[in-house]
């Protein structure tokens, strides 16, 4: 008799019966709700993903996933989540973390994490402050920002996401936004095609300790002016009609110049994208495009390959089992130099 065929997953299948506690208007819900949407897509048993969290307002995922999940230490997110890959590589693992957590207590973790390539999805939200802890500066925090726990304004100058990944030899970078749901959804499929680790910056509003930190790139009124929307092989324009704009290249540096709306960019000198170069010296140049001066980079900055970690290991113990045979725990304890306490 023929196996039946398992029952098409929907979005309510990913849907938890847990109470979801954010601040009301919280970036948190559009993400939750746009994951939830991606998931039945993938093709992925919901017995086989996991969504592995730290500490922070980020951090309650877990328990609005119906899916496994480990609501873990601040900071330890990544640790939990190369122990869970490599333990069992058939499994889809998903980071979730914050600026706070990801890269202030975490940064080490998760710079590791980055650099070995394990095949999972790291979803870094982004709204420039510790908001669980109510309102203190956080390691991406604007220059100047006041807050509790700098009532006369940082002094310290904020890590990028992106540069921070990149610099981590990271081989999937991208960057979305809260707010648009087409553009989120997206770069999360992207992510989850990816074989390594994929790292997302989400740009995400805190209504109450950091209200409006991304209104430029969040309102669709201004979103074409703010946001350089990246596509493989187009030319890095932005804009509307009347007020098309592009980026060039001038002695290394990227420089903004007008485009009349019958130009064709490639012949004055705009870059085309191309997220799979392998040197990472165009993905840091689109890095520095920040506000007041260009406009914010969105979508998939790199994609390259290399070899995965999980996979590596797996064949290196294989290896060495033929090699010596599966061996005896008890004979490895006893083995070398041992002693007797009395």
């Amino acid at each position: 008799m023929a196996a039946e065929a398992a029952p098409k997953l929907t979005r309510k299948d990913f849907v938890a019966d847990q109470d979801v506690r954010w601040c009301p208007g919280c970036g948190d819900y559009s993400i939750l709700a746009n994951v939830q949407r991606v998931m039945p897509e993938l093709g992925v048993p919901r017995e086989n993903i996991v969504f592995i969290s730290g500490i922070g307002c980020s951090s309650r995922f877990p328990y609005y996933m119906n899916t496994y999940g480990f609501h873990t230490i601040h900071g330890r997110a990544p640790a939990f989540a190369t122990g869970a890959k490599t333990a069992n590589p058939d499994l889809s693992v998903w980071v979730v973390t914050g600026d706070g957590d990801g890269l202030s207590i975490g940064g080490n973790h998760l710079l590791h994490t980055i650099r070995r390539n394990l095949d999972i999805q790291i979803l870094l939200f982004n709204n420039r402050v510790y908001g669980l802890t109510k309102g203190q500066y956080s390691p991406t925090s604007e220059l100047g920002m006041k807050t509790k726990s700098s009532p006369f304004g940082s002094i310290d100058h904020p890590i990028d996401p992106i540069s921070f990944a990149l610099g981590c030899g990271a081989t999937f970078v991208a960057r979305t936004i809260d707010v648009d749901a087409p553009h989120l959804q997206q770069v999360l499929r992207r992510a989850h095609q990816h074989k390594g680790t994929s790292f997302v910056e989400i740009l995400q509003n805190c209504p109450v300790f950091n209200d409006g930190v991304f209104s430029e790139v969040e309102d669709r009124k201004t979103r074409s002016e703010s946001a350089l929307v990246l596509e493989q092989g187009q030319p890095l324009t932005f804009g509307s009609a009347g007020s098309l704009k592009g980026i060039v290249m001038q002695n290394g540096l990227p420089q903004i110049i007008e485009l009349a709306d019958d130009d064709d960019p490639v012949e004055r000198g705009v870059v085309v994208h191309d997220e799979r170069q392998e040197m990472p010296s165009y993905a840091s140049a689109l890095a520095t495009l920040k506000r007041p001066d260009f406009p914010v980079p969105v979508g998939v900055i790199r994609e390259v390959e290399k070899p995965c970690y999980e996979e590596m290991l797996v064949d290196q113990v294989n290896a060495a089992t033929e090699q010596n045979g599966r061996g005896d725990l008890r004979d490895l304890l006893n083995s070398g130099d041992t002693w007797e306490v009395s």
